[in-house]
């Protein structure tokens, strides 16, 4: 009986679709850290900074310009992404790229597009918060779908800039001779 099977015509599927197997890994991975990045918000605004969900944030013109008005959500937005992106950089590099870039450089490359993240997560975040707040729809289901929301907007420069400028593989020595 002869075998018809996808890896014995012509490669495996994972050989024939590698870009869309690196994008379900990168999804997987991203999804891993976000659930962790979505329990950590939740200890932080539900009890760590519970009593800082009403508190104005009235120190800073910047924050209240940019509609970040209350402390606890600002706080809560930010360590939570900070904790859901350093797992998904060690996911990422070595499980998703197998990276074996320079991992400074890497490193220093995720640091940038993980603070221009974070900042857009908290302000987006906090924005977002601030408005279901002062609506009188705020509830955990509600502030939780919210930061699933806010977690998801990011995809969009995240895996382009993982896939191509910061986890990338050295080119085979063949390929840098020729």
């Amino acid at each position: 009986m002869k075998e018809t099977t996808a890896a014995k015509k012509d490669g495996s599927f994972f050989e024939k679709h590698a870009e869309i197997w690196k994008f379900i890994k990168f999804t997987f991975a991203g999804a891993s850290s976000s659930l962790i990045e979505l329990g950590v918000f939740a200890l932080l605004q539900y009890v760590v900074f519970k009593s800082l969900n009403d508190v104005p944030v009235t120190d800073s013109p910047v924050l209240a310009f940019l509609g970040i008005e209350y402390k606890g959500y600002m706080y809560s937005y930010f360590i939570s992404t900070v904790v859901g992106y350093a797992i998904a950089y060690v996911m990422n590099r070595k499980i998703t790229f197998k990276a074996d870039a320079n991992p400074l450089l890497s490193t220093v490359l995720y640091a940038i597009m993980v603070v221009c993240t974070i900042i857009f997560n908290t302000w987006f975040g906090a924005f977002l918060g601030t408005l279901i707040k002062n609506s009188g729809h705020s509830n955990a289901l509600v502030e939780l779908l919210t930061k699933v929301v806010v977690m998801s907007v990011p995809t969009l420069w995240t895996y382009p800039l993982n896939r191509f400028v910061i986890h990338r593989k050295k080119k085979p020595e063949a390929e840098q001779e020729a």
